[in-house]
């Protein structure tokens, strides 16, 4: 089983690339593993809301998986998104699915019920029970429409040896500091939130889930590395270098944005799938102007 250790630092919320007519575009996508894993990537996340997966069909899921783990080829642990609002359905997902090649599951706390925290500790208490591999819990009010307080995921961190980790992206420093001031020591706390990821590390959290390291790969794990390793002047030398562009493709929703980017360094082309749409020739523009200037 996998070291909590061996996820801290720098992983990476990979997109799913789509060609001209919106299929799946491995090639693209074994292209796109290939570039972050030789840029210094410490692990991959395959399938969460980066992947556009709500739009993905149960075929062409187990396809970009396989595509992940053939392009990787045991490089580097490979984290899976795995989620839902039904428990019971969530289990029986995980109960079908074939963890060979997988290292951990990360699990968003259920979206649209609004479960409160009784809920959703029995909720993980179910997931921790049956999987296979560890579990990161991940916590994203703004999607989701619930919290996950730092008293519960503490709680949970505590009742269960396989929950290892949360990617936080909750925005709430308070609640930040709480996780890594009463958290086990072997748990880690990873920013679900590029522009949090220095202060979270300098408050002694442990790395990032990262959306804007799949165009830049290289330069955010030296950020994180450079934070980690107490290198503040480098750290944030290459935060503020990066702060417009990470506003930016987020401005109009993610992966929109970072999909223009990797369209402007010629990594993929610039398809989403609907219900989202590329974002408009204003905001194209601004991040081909701040890519060249960076």
């Amino acid at each position: 089983m996998i070291s909590p250790k061996q996820l801290s630092g720098t992983g990476v919320a990979l997109i799913t690339p789509f060609n001209q007519q919106k299929e799946v575009d491995h090639p693209a996508l074994k292209n796109l593993v290939n570039n972050v894993i030789d840029n210094g990537i410490g692990f991959l996340v395959a399938l969460g809301t980066t992947a556009e997966t709500a739009t993905l069909s149960s075929k062409e899921k187990l396809e970009v998986v396989r595509s992940i783990k053939e392009a990787n080829a045991g490089r580097i642990p490979i984290v899976l998104g795995m989620g839902d609002n039904n428990t019971a359905q969530l289990i029986e997902t995980i109960n079908r699915t074939d963890f060979d090649g997988i290292d951990a599951i990360l699990t968003v706390t259920p979206f649209y019920n609004k479960p409160n925290q009784k809920g959703l500790y029995q909720h993980y208490k179910a997931v921790s029970e049956v999987s296979p591999v560890p579990v990161i819990l991940y916590n994203v009010p703004s999607r989701t429409g619930c919290n996950l307080n730092a008293q519960t995921t503490i709680r949970l961190a505590n009742d269960f040896d396989n929950i290892i980790a949360v990617k936080e992206a909750s925005g709430k420093q308070e609640q930040i500091m709480d996780l890594i001031k009463y958290k086990p020591d072997n748990f880690l706390v990873l920013s679900g939130d590029d522009l949090g990821t220095l202060p979270l590390i300098a408050l002694g959290g442990d790395g990032v889930i990262s959306v804007i390291a799949n165009a830049f790969p290289s330069e955010f794990s030296t950020l994180v590395n450079a934070a980690k390793e107490h290198d503040l002047p480098l750290a944030r030398q290459i935060h503020y270098s990066l702060t417009d562009i990470i506003n930016n493709i987020f401005a109009e929703g993610n992966p929109a944005g970072i999909k223009a980017i990797l369209h402007l360094q010629q990594i993929i082309d610039n398809q989403v799938r609907l219900p989202l749409v590329p974002v408009t020739d204003k905001l194209y523009g601004q991040l081909k102007s701040q890519i060249a200037a960076l």
